[in-house]
């Protein structure tokens, strides 16, 4: 149960991959009455519908089915709101952005199924393009929450380290949603002057302020039909996020210097390497605009929590710069493997060009490499005395003992360790991505 169409169309696509059948309903009304028709094995009910709202749904479920499983989700998480819908029965409660991954093990969870009776299906990556390449199991599942947002047209969400290749995935998203055959227009929000950031977005007409001699349409009505990428978003100046947050919403821009409003069809993919529940926080942005462009989070990992990937990215960079047959010596790559790369894939890349232009044979040495790279392996650690990339080992540990203790149930583990299921997540991405997929 969602009001959006596209939100009900992500999560019914996610349902269905663990081979369940979909009925979606748009209002609690709705909701209620397919239930009253045929009891379903399991609900998901957002909080905020029109008409009665989800915790009054969630009474009325109660008073048809004591026991019927009912996972509540929100974009308006807040403790409040989480206490009441566990009051009024609710079985688990999950706040927007969903994590996938998360959201599987939930449900495997509420139905009962073993997890190694019942192995949660993975998804099927469609074709890749040629300059992806990876061998990290982080980086696949990444890649598969990706082709599971793809075809909706839900606001996506990018985050991750400057320099991992945000854009790379906002283009991967456009590539697997059926918009591919429409633009995809990027406009980064850090490298526009404020006082012209609202022209980008929205064009003006031809002398709304001095300077502008020509009517210019802006980046909305050039993406109309397909998708519009703003990288670091997190940068969009507080006064302007108003006009984003309803261009959104109402699917209608002004351009500056008009009283008319235009019609656009886009779908927003947005990237920022800060932390913006933070800038929420802080009153640097707003939070409603905050849950609009944040449906769903994709978070890309820095280099240093993938490194088996960096053999293949230094290979094939070595390819592009060469010009011709070179390789890496076992000990540059060893420097390459053990570097804490702060510049993550883009350093890596940057790293390779050089040697590339210091080698004057057909073999990389460490020598070619940056001081800093080459020197790495001395220490075999990141400058925080910590193992790059890692978790501590007796964190590690930790982990996987509760896990273990919990039956491998990922919900019960987390309130175990006093962390949140979404944080266990990331750390148990983390440690299966030191041990490379067979």
């Amino acid at each position: 149960m969602d009001d959006e169409a596209s939100q009900r169309q992500l999560l019914g696509s996610l349902v269905e991959t663990l081979g369940c059948q979909v009925v979606q309903a748009e209002s609690g009304e709705q909701a209620l009455e397919l239930i009253r028709e045929n009891a379903p094995a399991l609900v998901l009910l957002d909080i905020r519908l029109p008409g009665i709202s989800g915790l009054q749904t969630l009474e009325e479920i109660r008073k048809m089915h004591q026991r019927l499983p009912v996972l509540l989700i929100t974009a308006y998480a807040d403790l409040r709101q989480a206490v009441a819908a566990m009051k009024s029965g609710a079985d688990d409660y999950l706040s927007k952005p969903v994590d996938l991954d998360e959201l599987r093990v939930v449900i495997q969870d509420l139905l009962g199924l073993s997890h190694e009776e019942h192995p949660i299906p993975r998804p099927k990556l469609p074709a890749l393009p040629e300059g992806l390449i990876f061998q990290s199991l982080a980086m696949r599942r990444m890649l598969e929450t990706v082709a599971v947002v793809a075809p909706s047209n839900v606001p996506v969400l990018i985050t991750g380290e400057s320099g991992t290749g945000k854009e790379l995935i906002a283009e991967l998203i456009h590539r697997w949603s059926p918009r591919a055959a429409g633009p995809l227009v990027a406009a980064n929000c850090a490298s526009l002057p404020e006082t012209l950031i609202e022209s980008e977005l929205f064009g003006h007409s031809k002398g709304a302020f001095t300077g502008a001699s020509e009517t210019r349409q802006g980046v909305f009505r050039a993406a109309d039909g397909g998708s519009l990428f703003l990288d670091e978003i997190g940068e969009m100046p507080l006064a302007l996020q108003p006009k984003l947050l309803r261009a959104l919403e109402t699917g209608q821009i002004s351009p500056v210097g008009s009283d008319r409003t235009i019609e656009v069809d886009v779908r927003l993919i947005a990237a920022t390497n800060r932390d913006l529940e933070t800038e929420v926080a802080e009153g640097r942005f707003r939070d409603d605009l905050y849950y609009r462009i944040n449906v769903v989070e994709v978070r890309q990992l820095p280099l240093r929590d993938r490194r088996e990937d960096i053999p293949l990215l230094a290979r094939r960079f070595a390819s592009e710069f060469a010009g011709g047959p070179v390789r890496l010596s076992p000990q540059a790559m060893n420097c390459l493997l053990v570097a804490p790369w702060p510049g993550n894939v883009r350093e890596l890349r940057n790293a390779i060009q050089r040697a590339c232009l210091l080698c004057r044979g057909d073999i990389i040495l460490p020598e070619h490499l940056p001081p800093k790279i080459a020197q790495a392996v001395q220490h075999g650690e990141a400058a925080d005395g910590q193992p790059v990339g890692r978790l501590s080992q007796v964190e590690r540990a930790t982990i996987l003992a509760t896990l273990q203790e919990c039956g491998g149930n990922r919900t019960h583990a987390a309130k175990k360790l006093g962390i949140s299921r979404r944080a266990l997540i990331y750390k148990l991405q983390a440690i299966e991505a030191e041990v490379p997929p067979s």
